[in-house]
């Protein structure tokens, strides 16, 4: 049978069922990926400065922190602790147990001092305030399920030294690119 003789078998009634069954099955298969498989963010301020821009959009990805817990130097993203209903993205610095100091302006985690080229040496310093209204004090060990995360433009993020860790449960993906504009488009 030609593509012809199929449309006139079928009808109008069984090309327009067809069409919206397709778009269904789209949607759907639209939905389920963006739940469980991957999400695209635009990220609304400057806190991650230089490496993604305000405006950026980017890519995380939902899958792999079902099988393995993040690490040191992940970018990722997860709700904002203050319940605004906002997504941040920051990196992580520390995992569970590991313990995290700020002297003199470095990050110190277990002791020793983190090489961060994408910080700018920007001064990596306590805020004297935070979301709970208690100082966060130093050196601070991540709870176990945590993670300590910091913005990469360390002189204007609110992060972990704002609102506490951050437990991995409530991690929402792993930034894997940025993709627009074309022009800041990289592999994170």
């Amino acid at each position: 049978m030609t593509m012809e003789e199929d449309e006139k078998h079928r009808g109008p009634l069984g090309m327009v069922a067809e069409f919206a069954i397709t778009v269904v099955v789209a949607l759907g298969l639209a939905m389920v990926l963006r739940t469980f498989v991957f999400e695209v963010y635009e990220v609304p301020t400057g806190s991650m400065l230089e490496t993604i821009q305000e405006g950026d959009r980017l890519v995380g990805e939902k899958i792999s922190y079902h099988f393995e817990d993040p690490k040191q130097g992940d970018v990722v993203t997860f709700d904002n602790p203050d319940g605004s209903g906002t997504t941040l993205i920051k990196r992580v610095i520390a995992t569970g147990g590991q313990t995290v100091d700020l002297v003199d302006g470095v990050v110190y985690v277990d002791g020793e001092p983190l090489d961060e080229p994408y910080t700018l040496g920007k001064a990596s310093d306590p805020l004297p305030y935070s979301l709970s209204g208690t100082e966060i004090s130093y050196p601070y060990t991540v709870p176990e399920g945590s993670v300590w995360v910091m913005g990469d433009n360390r002189t204007n993020s609110l992060d972990s030294r704002y609102f506490g860790t951050i437990r991995v449960d409530d991690i929402t993906s792993r930034a894997v690119f940025i993709f627009w504009p074309f022009s800041d488009a990289q592999a994170l």
